[in-house]
């Protein structure tokens, strides 16, 4: 069949990958240094990499291509979060000595908790794959600056969504209300900060679980500047 796919323009590319991270469908890898998309079934025409390519070398082009297969991309985008776990775990398994010389209270080389890209709440999109059966930490940024051991107090075995209500012109319920919608989210945390602006985050999260009509467990944690968890509430 003849339908609209991208076409990314090899002069053009740089490599940088910010293509690969704005593809909520995985349909894009970097090979060689350069990005190519892998499979036409894994595109959807929708163009959410366009905007993201500083290079301006990704354009649509109609031509004859295999449909889009969503259940392909489902089992491809599944498989690549296997593999990034099991990446994460041999990183684990394989970390660096402790260097000399310089105190640290890691025994190896720290390992990011991170499942998916991108983490910024107005860049994914809704109908990403990995949010089906996750359980969801919604953070305020500031959360992981004061937090020391963020990534495996709260991260850890989560999908991650960060924002902060004061300086994103963006409103978070509604795109938290698409996600819920769209798929089962099993539970959902929220880290804020003490401070009073945190309290738009929080809001939006209640906000969206309401209007989804879904009986999501919350949870909001709030932090103190100096790192301390200084309250803990279940809804």
């Amino acid at each position: 069949m003849e339908r609209r796919v991208i076409e990314i323009d090899q002069e053009r590319c740089n490599g940088c990958g910010l293509c690969v991270n704005a593809c909520a469908e995985g349909a894009i890898g970097l090979i060689n240094g350069k990005a190519r998309l892998l499979r036409d079934d894994y595109c959807d025409g929708l163009g959410n990499c366009l905007p993201a390519c500083p290079q301006d070398a990704i354009h649509f082009k109609v031509r004859e291509a295999a449909p889009f297969d969503e259940t392909a991309v489902k089992r491809h985008m599944l498989q690549r979060a296997a593999q990034r776990r099991h990446e994460l775990h041999e990183q684990k398994e394989t970390a660096a000595p402790k260097p000399k010389g310089r105190v640290r209270r890691d025994e190896g080389a720290p390992v990011t908790a991170l499942q998916q890209w991108p983490v910024q709440l107005q860049l994914v999109s809704a109908g990403a794959p990995y949010f089906d059966g996750a359980d969801l930490l919604v953070a305020a940024d500031c959360t992981a600056y004061a937090r020391g051991n963020f990534h495996n107090d709260f991260m850890d075995g989560k999908i991650t969504l960060i924002g902060c209500p004061k300086l994103d012109d963006t409103r978070y319920a509604d795109k938290l209300l698409e996600i819920f919608k769209q798929h089962d989210i099993r539970s959902v945390t929220v880290t804020r900060m003490e401070v009073p602006c945190c309290g738009g985050i929080e809001y939006a999260v209640s906000q969206a679980i309401e209007a989804s009509g879904k009986s999501i467990p919350l949870e909001v944690v709030t932090i103190g500047t100096n790192g301390e968890i200084k309250d803990s509430v279940k809804a």
